[in-house]
């Protein structure tokens, strides 16, 4: 049987490359904007936002005790507290969809419940100061005002949600599960540990800290002139504690755990970044999938307008800030208000890469059901605000 399947594969990648349409253009430009957006994700956001945020997640697992995890953000701990910090670390962290991926898997494997988890893992890239803002600035304060509001109930909503569809699964996985501690000593005071993150989380906010819009002078733009400093002086303050504070076998598990959420993450997310890019293309270029098409099924307000919006959201991956742009094209092409808080809120939290990686951290099941979630409620959000706005 299985040298039966291995044939079946050789014929099909046969007939594959035998038919492959290399001569119709849209299939040649569509595999050079794959490689093209591969090649910019690389350059743009592999060592400034992926390999900070594999650092992060290794050291969570490190430097943070499972007993600490498990005390804001295990299944016992306060729910209040829990999801309030959840829902708003998309302040804090101005990451896309892609790069709070090991920052999630860091929570979750050490004992975080599945709800809080979600919303931390929804209100990472969604809940960024920086590109509320410049919405509100370039589509329109209403769009901006409601993206706020919407993302911070989202990520709390699907947070329950998930928590209560699964709650089975979640008695099991932490009664089964390594993660009853009781009160360990923590090996360094709760000031250092604060330390340690604070500086590697400085550095990822302010090494990836976008370009101003022309014209501004403001507390973004200063910011922003002296980033590689900010930036410099806190990977320099993070190898001064390492040095003074850390062992070596901590360093040396330290990396290990880097490496092992690298190996787990950065195949998949290079590969959904082709795909993406395939299908849909860069800003301003077209994939497989004609624009225009994605254009037209999205005007005016109905069901299938703010359904369509979401899911082609949901697939395509934003990079931190992107979404503006694209939106605002879409907007000049007909685009209704309803889709376009639907693309908003679905967007930047979700992408296909993240996806294939979803599923290799909690499960297809666990996967589905969040990404049914996201593109539910997103699709209800955009027309209510769609009938609010008309």
């Amino acid at each position: 049987m299985k040298e039966w399947k291995k044939f079946l594969y050789i014929v099909a990648a046969f007939l594959a490359c035998f038919y492959l349409p290399v001569e119709n253009l849209r299939f040649t430009n569509a595999v050079f904007e794959a490689l093209a957006l591969v090649k910019w994700y690389a350059r743009e956001h592999v060592l400034l936002c992926l390999v900070p945020a594999f650092f992060i997640a290794g050291a969570i697992s490190v430097f943070v005790s499972q007993a600490s995890v498990m005390r804001y953000f295990g299944a016992k701990a306060n729910k209040f507290l829990s999801y309030s910090v959840a829902s708003v670390s998309g302040t804090i962290l101005a990451v896309c969809s892609c790069t709070v991926l090991p920052l999630f898997s860091g929570i979750y494997k050490r004992g975080a419940g599945l709800g809080p988890a979600i919303a931390f893992l929804y209100s990472g890239p969604a809940i960024n100061v920086l590109a509320i803002i410049l919405t509100a600035r370039i589509l329109g304060w209403q769009l901006g005002l409601a993206r706020a509001i919407g993302a911070v109930i989202f990520s709390v909503v699907i947070g329950l949600l998930m928590h209560l569809i699964f709650l089975k699964e979640e008695r099991a996985r932490h009664a089964n599960g390594d993660f009853n501690v009781g009160e360990t000593k923590e090996s360094r005071s709760l000031g250092k540990t604060i330390l340690y993150f604070a500086s590697m989380i400085s550095f990822l906010v302010f090494a990836n800290w976008g370009k101003p819009l022309e014209g501004d002078h403001g507390i973004w733009t200063l910011i922003y002139q002296y980033k590689w400093w900010i930036a410099g002086f806190s990977l320099v303050s993070l190898a001064i504690m390492l040095i003074r504070w850390s062992k070596k076998e901590e360093l040396k598990e330290w990396a290990s755990a880097t490496w092992g959420f690298a190996l787990q993450i950065l195949p998949l997310l290079l590969g959904g970044v082709l795909v993406s890019g395939f299908l849909l293309g860069r800003v301003g270029h077209e994939g497989i999938i004609p624009s225009k098409f994605v254009a037209a099924l999205v005007g005016g307000n109905s069901l299938w307008a703010n359904f369509f919006s979401s899911i082609v959201a949901a697939f395509m991956y934003f990079a931190t800030l992107t979404e503006v742009p694209i939106l605002q094209g879409l907007i000049n092409s007909g685009m209704g208000k309803g889709p376009a808080l639907a693309l908003l809120l679905a967007g930047p939290a979700l992408s296909l890469p993240s996806m294939l990686v979803l599923r290799s951290i909690m499960g297809a099941k666990k996967t589905v059901v969040y990404v049914s979630l996201v593109v539910v409620m997103a699709t209800i959000s955009g027309m209510i605000f769609g009938a609010i706005v008309k």
